[in-house]
């Protein structure tokens, strides 16, 4: 089993698809090591490709006020994408991307072990949950699989981009608290 700086190391010298060449930083998950509660994103924006840092700019400050809401900082949980590089233009990632990347996710997993797991997205949720999960329909629902439990909420840039889902955002992160204390 790698730690979390050989884990890092290792994405941080990555080669394995094409968005290693056009990355300026990859994007390894970052908060507690200890969280009960991972919340998982598509692939690293612009600012986070410029940042290193997973949810910087208009979408993380949304992200952060959500965390909020619940009594939550980022030091709380840990935040993380199935893709380690910026894909351009930030379009969806490939297939092929989201594979070159998947064990890199799968070892985060084991080192965190949480107990929830947040997908942020139809993308993170489509990869995680399964391939035919529809957002608009199941976003706040909980399913238990592997000891853990699974959900996917909207992406702070959807909310950004229609700012009618904040209320059910807000609503899906109440969800998440209430399956939190319940743990």
């Amino acid at each position: 089993m790698y730690t979390y700086e050989e884990l890092k190391n290792f994405v941080d010298h990555c080669p394995r698809c094409p968005l290693s060449g056009t990355r300026n930083h990859s994007v390894m998950g970052k908060g507690s090591l200890d969280a009960r509660m991972m919340f998982i994103a598509e692939a690293p924006g612009y600012n986070e490709d410029r940042d290193g840092v997973p949810f910087t700019g208009p979408s993380g400050t949304v992200f952060d006020e959500l965390l909020a809401e619940i009594g939550l900082r980022r030091q709380d949980i840990y935040l993380t994408n199935i893709v380690k590089c910026h894909p351009p233009k930030n379009r969806d990632p490939l297939p092929e991307e989201q594979e070159a990347c998947i064990a890199y996710l799968k070892y985060e997993t084991l080192l965190i072990r949480p107990q929830i797991m947040v997908c942020l997205g139809r993308i993170a949720a489509q990869r995680i949950i399964r391939p035919d999960y529809r957002i608009t329909r199941e976003h706040g629902t909980f399913l238990f699989r592997k000891n853990t439990w699974l959900t996917a909420v909207y992406h702070p840039s959807a909310i950004l981009r229609d700012p009618a889902k904040l209320e059910e955002a807000k609503e899906d992160f109440r969800k998440i608290q209430e399956k939190y204390r319940e743990l």
